[in-house]
């Protein structure tokens, strides 16, 4: 059970590895894009090219859905980046349902893992295979792996990064519930606490607009957290009647002190473009301007001329 293309690896190394995939669960196909064309997962998209039987239910407790889930007879149940499941669906097989989880639980729970563990300038992260219960992402832990990350890290390759962990995470847990089946032994199981824990909200459109009187750390990091996508954002007043919106992906930051206007817009109007902040400065590398492609500063420079006074609100 997935969607997007962090839960694609994971159904693909099982696959590799001789374990027999009765079915993907995934959404519906919807609209997507400026031109609103119907677009499958990605997950679909590789099942169908493996010729694997594919549900796509609206609703999870439909008893249709349901009906069809149970003639699957599946032993096991693995969920990656999917919905929460009601507890018909992930009591049914025999061997329960499990989750790859892009955190180290119980830290980071919720739906954007890769995105706070940056946004909060973690120095660590990773990914849990945990046995799913009631209440979302707090079943028993089967297996973590840890990672470090550096300090310019941004969620996109993050995400690549946990996906491939992932991946091999789970296969080490399938392989580890298979054999235990066979040799007829009990998982070794850690349950979860409530301490150390943060949730992980899905990001929303408040959450990307940039407050440019926060430090410069907390700037660089929702900026890095939030890249490629949904992206942080800020509206460019350059004296015209409507300020355009910005998206910025890559930044770098610079402690000065200063007495300009938050949000202020210092450039050569060649290579550089730099916004004053609470505490410093943000070099912005990487942008895009509202219908128009994404840019390196010097290639944006070139097509706008930025007015004195031009700022970021």
């Amino acid at each position: 059970m997935g969607t997007p293309e962090f839960a694609v690896s994971s159904l693909e190394i099982l696959i590799k590895n001789g374990f027999d995939v009765v079915a993907v669960i995934t959404a519906p196909d919807k609209p997507a894009g400026r031109g609103q064309k119907i677009k499958q997962s990605a997950v679909k998209e590789f099942a169908i090219k493996q010729q694997i039987k594919t549900l796509q239910p609206t609703n999870l407790k439909d008893s249709n859905f349901i009906s069809e889930l149970i003639a699957l007879k599946a032993d096991l149940q693995i969920v990656v980046a999917f919905r929460m499941l009601p507890e018909i669906i992930w009591d049914m097989p025999k061997l329960g349902t499990y989750n790859l989880h892009a955190s180290l639980l119980p830290k980071y729970r919720g739906a954007a893992p890769i995105n706070w563990a940056i946004i909060n300038n973690e120095k660590e992260t990773g990914v849990t295979t945990f046995k799913i219960k009631q209440v979302i992402d707090t079943g028993n832990i089967l297996y973590r792996e840890k990672i470090n990350l550096n300090s310019d890290i941004t969620a996109g390759e993050l995400h690549d990064q946990l996906m491939k962990i992932g991946a091999e995470l789970l296969l080490k847990t399938v392989v580890e519930i298979n054999k235990n089946l066979i040799e007829g032994n009990e998982l070794n199981f850690i349950s979860q606490n409530d301490e150390n824990t943060y949730h992980a909200p899905k990001i929303t459109k408040e959450l990307c607009k940039i407050n440019w009187n926060k430090s410069g750390d907390e700037i660089y990091n929702l900026i890095r957290g939030l890249s490629p996508y949904p992206t942080a954002m800020a509206y460019l007043n350059n004296g015209d009647d409507k300020p355009s919106i910005i998206k910025i992906y890559n930044s770098s930051f610079k402690i000065i002190e200063h007495n300009y206007d938050n949000g202020l817009l210092i450039t050569d109007n060649k290579t550089f473009l730099n916004v004053y902040c609470k505490n410093g400065i943000i070099q912005i590398n990487d942008l895009q301007i509202e219908g128009k492609k994404r840019l390196l500063i010097a290639d944006f420079l070139r097509g706008i001329k930025l007015k004195t006074g031009a700022k970021l609100v």
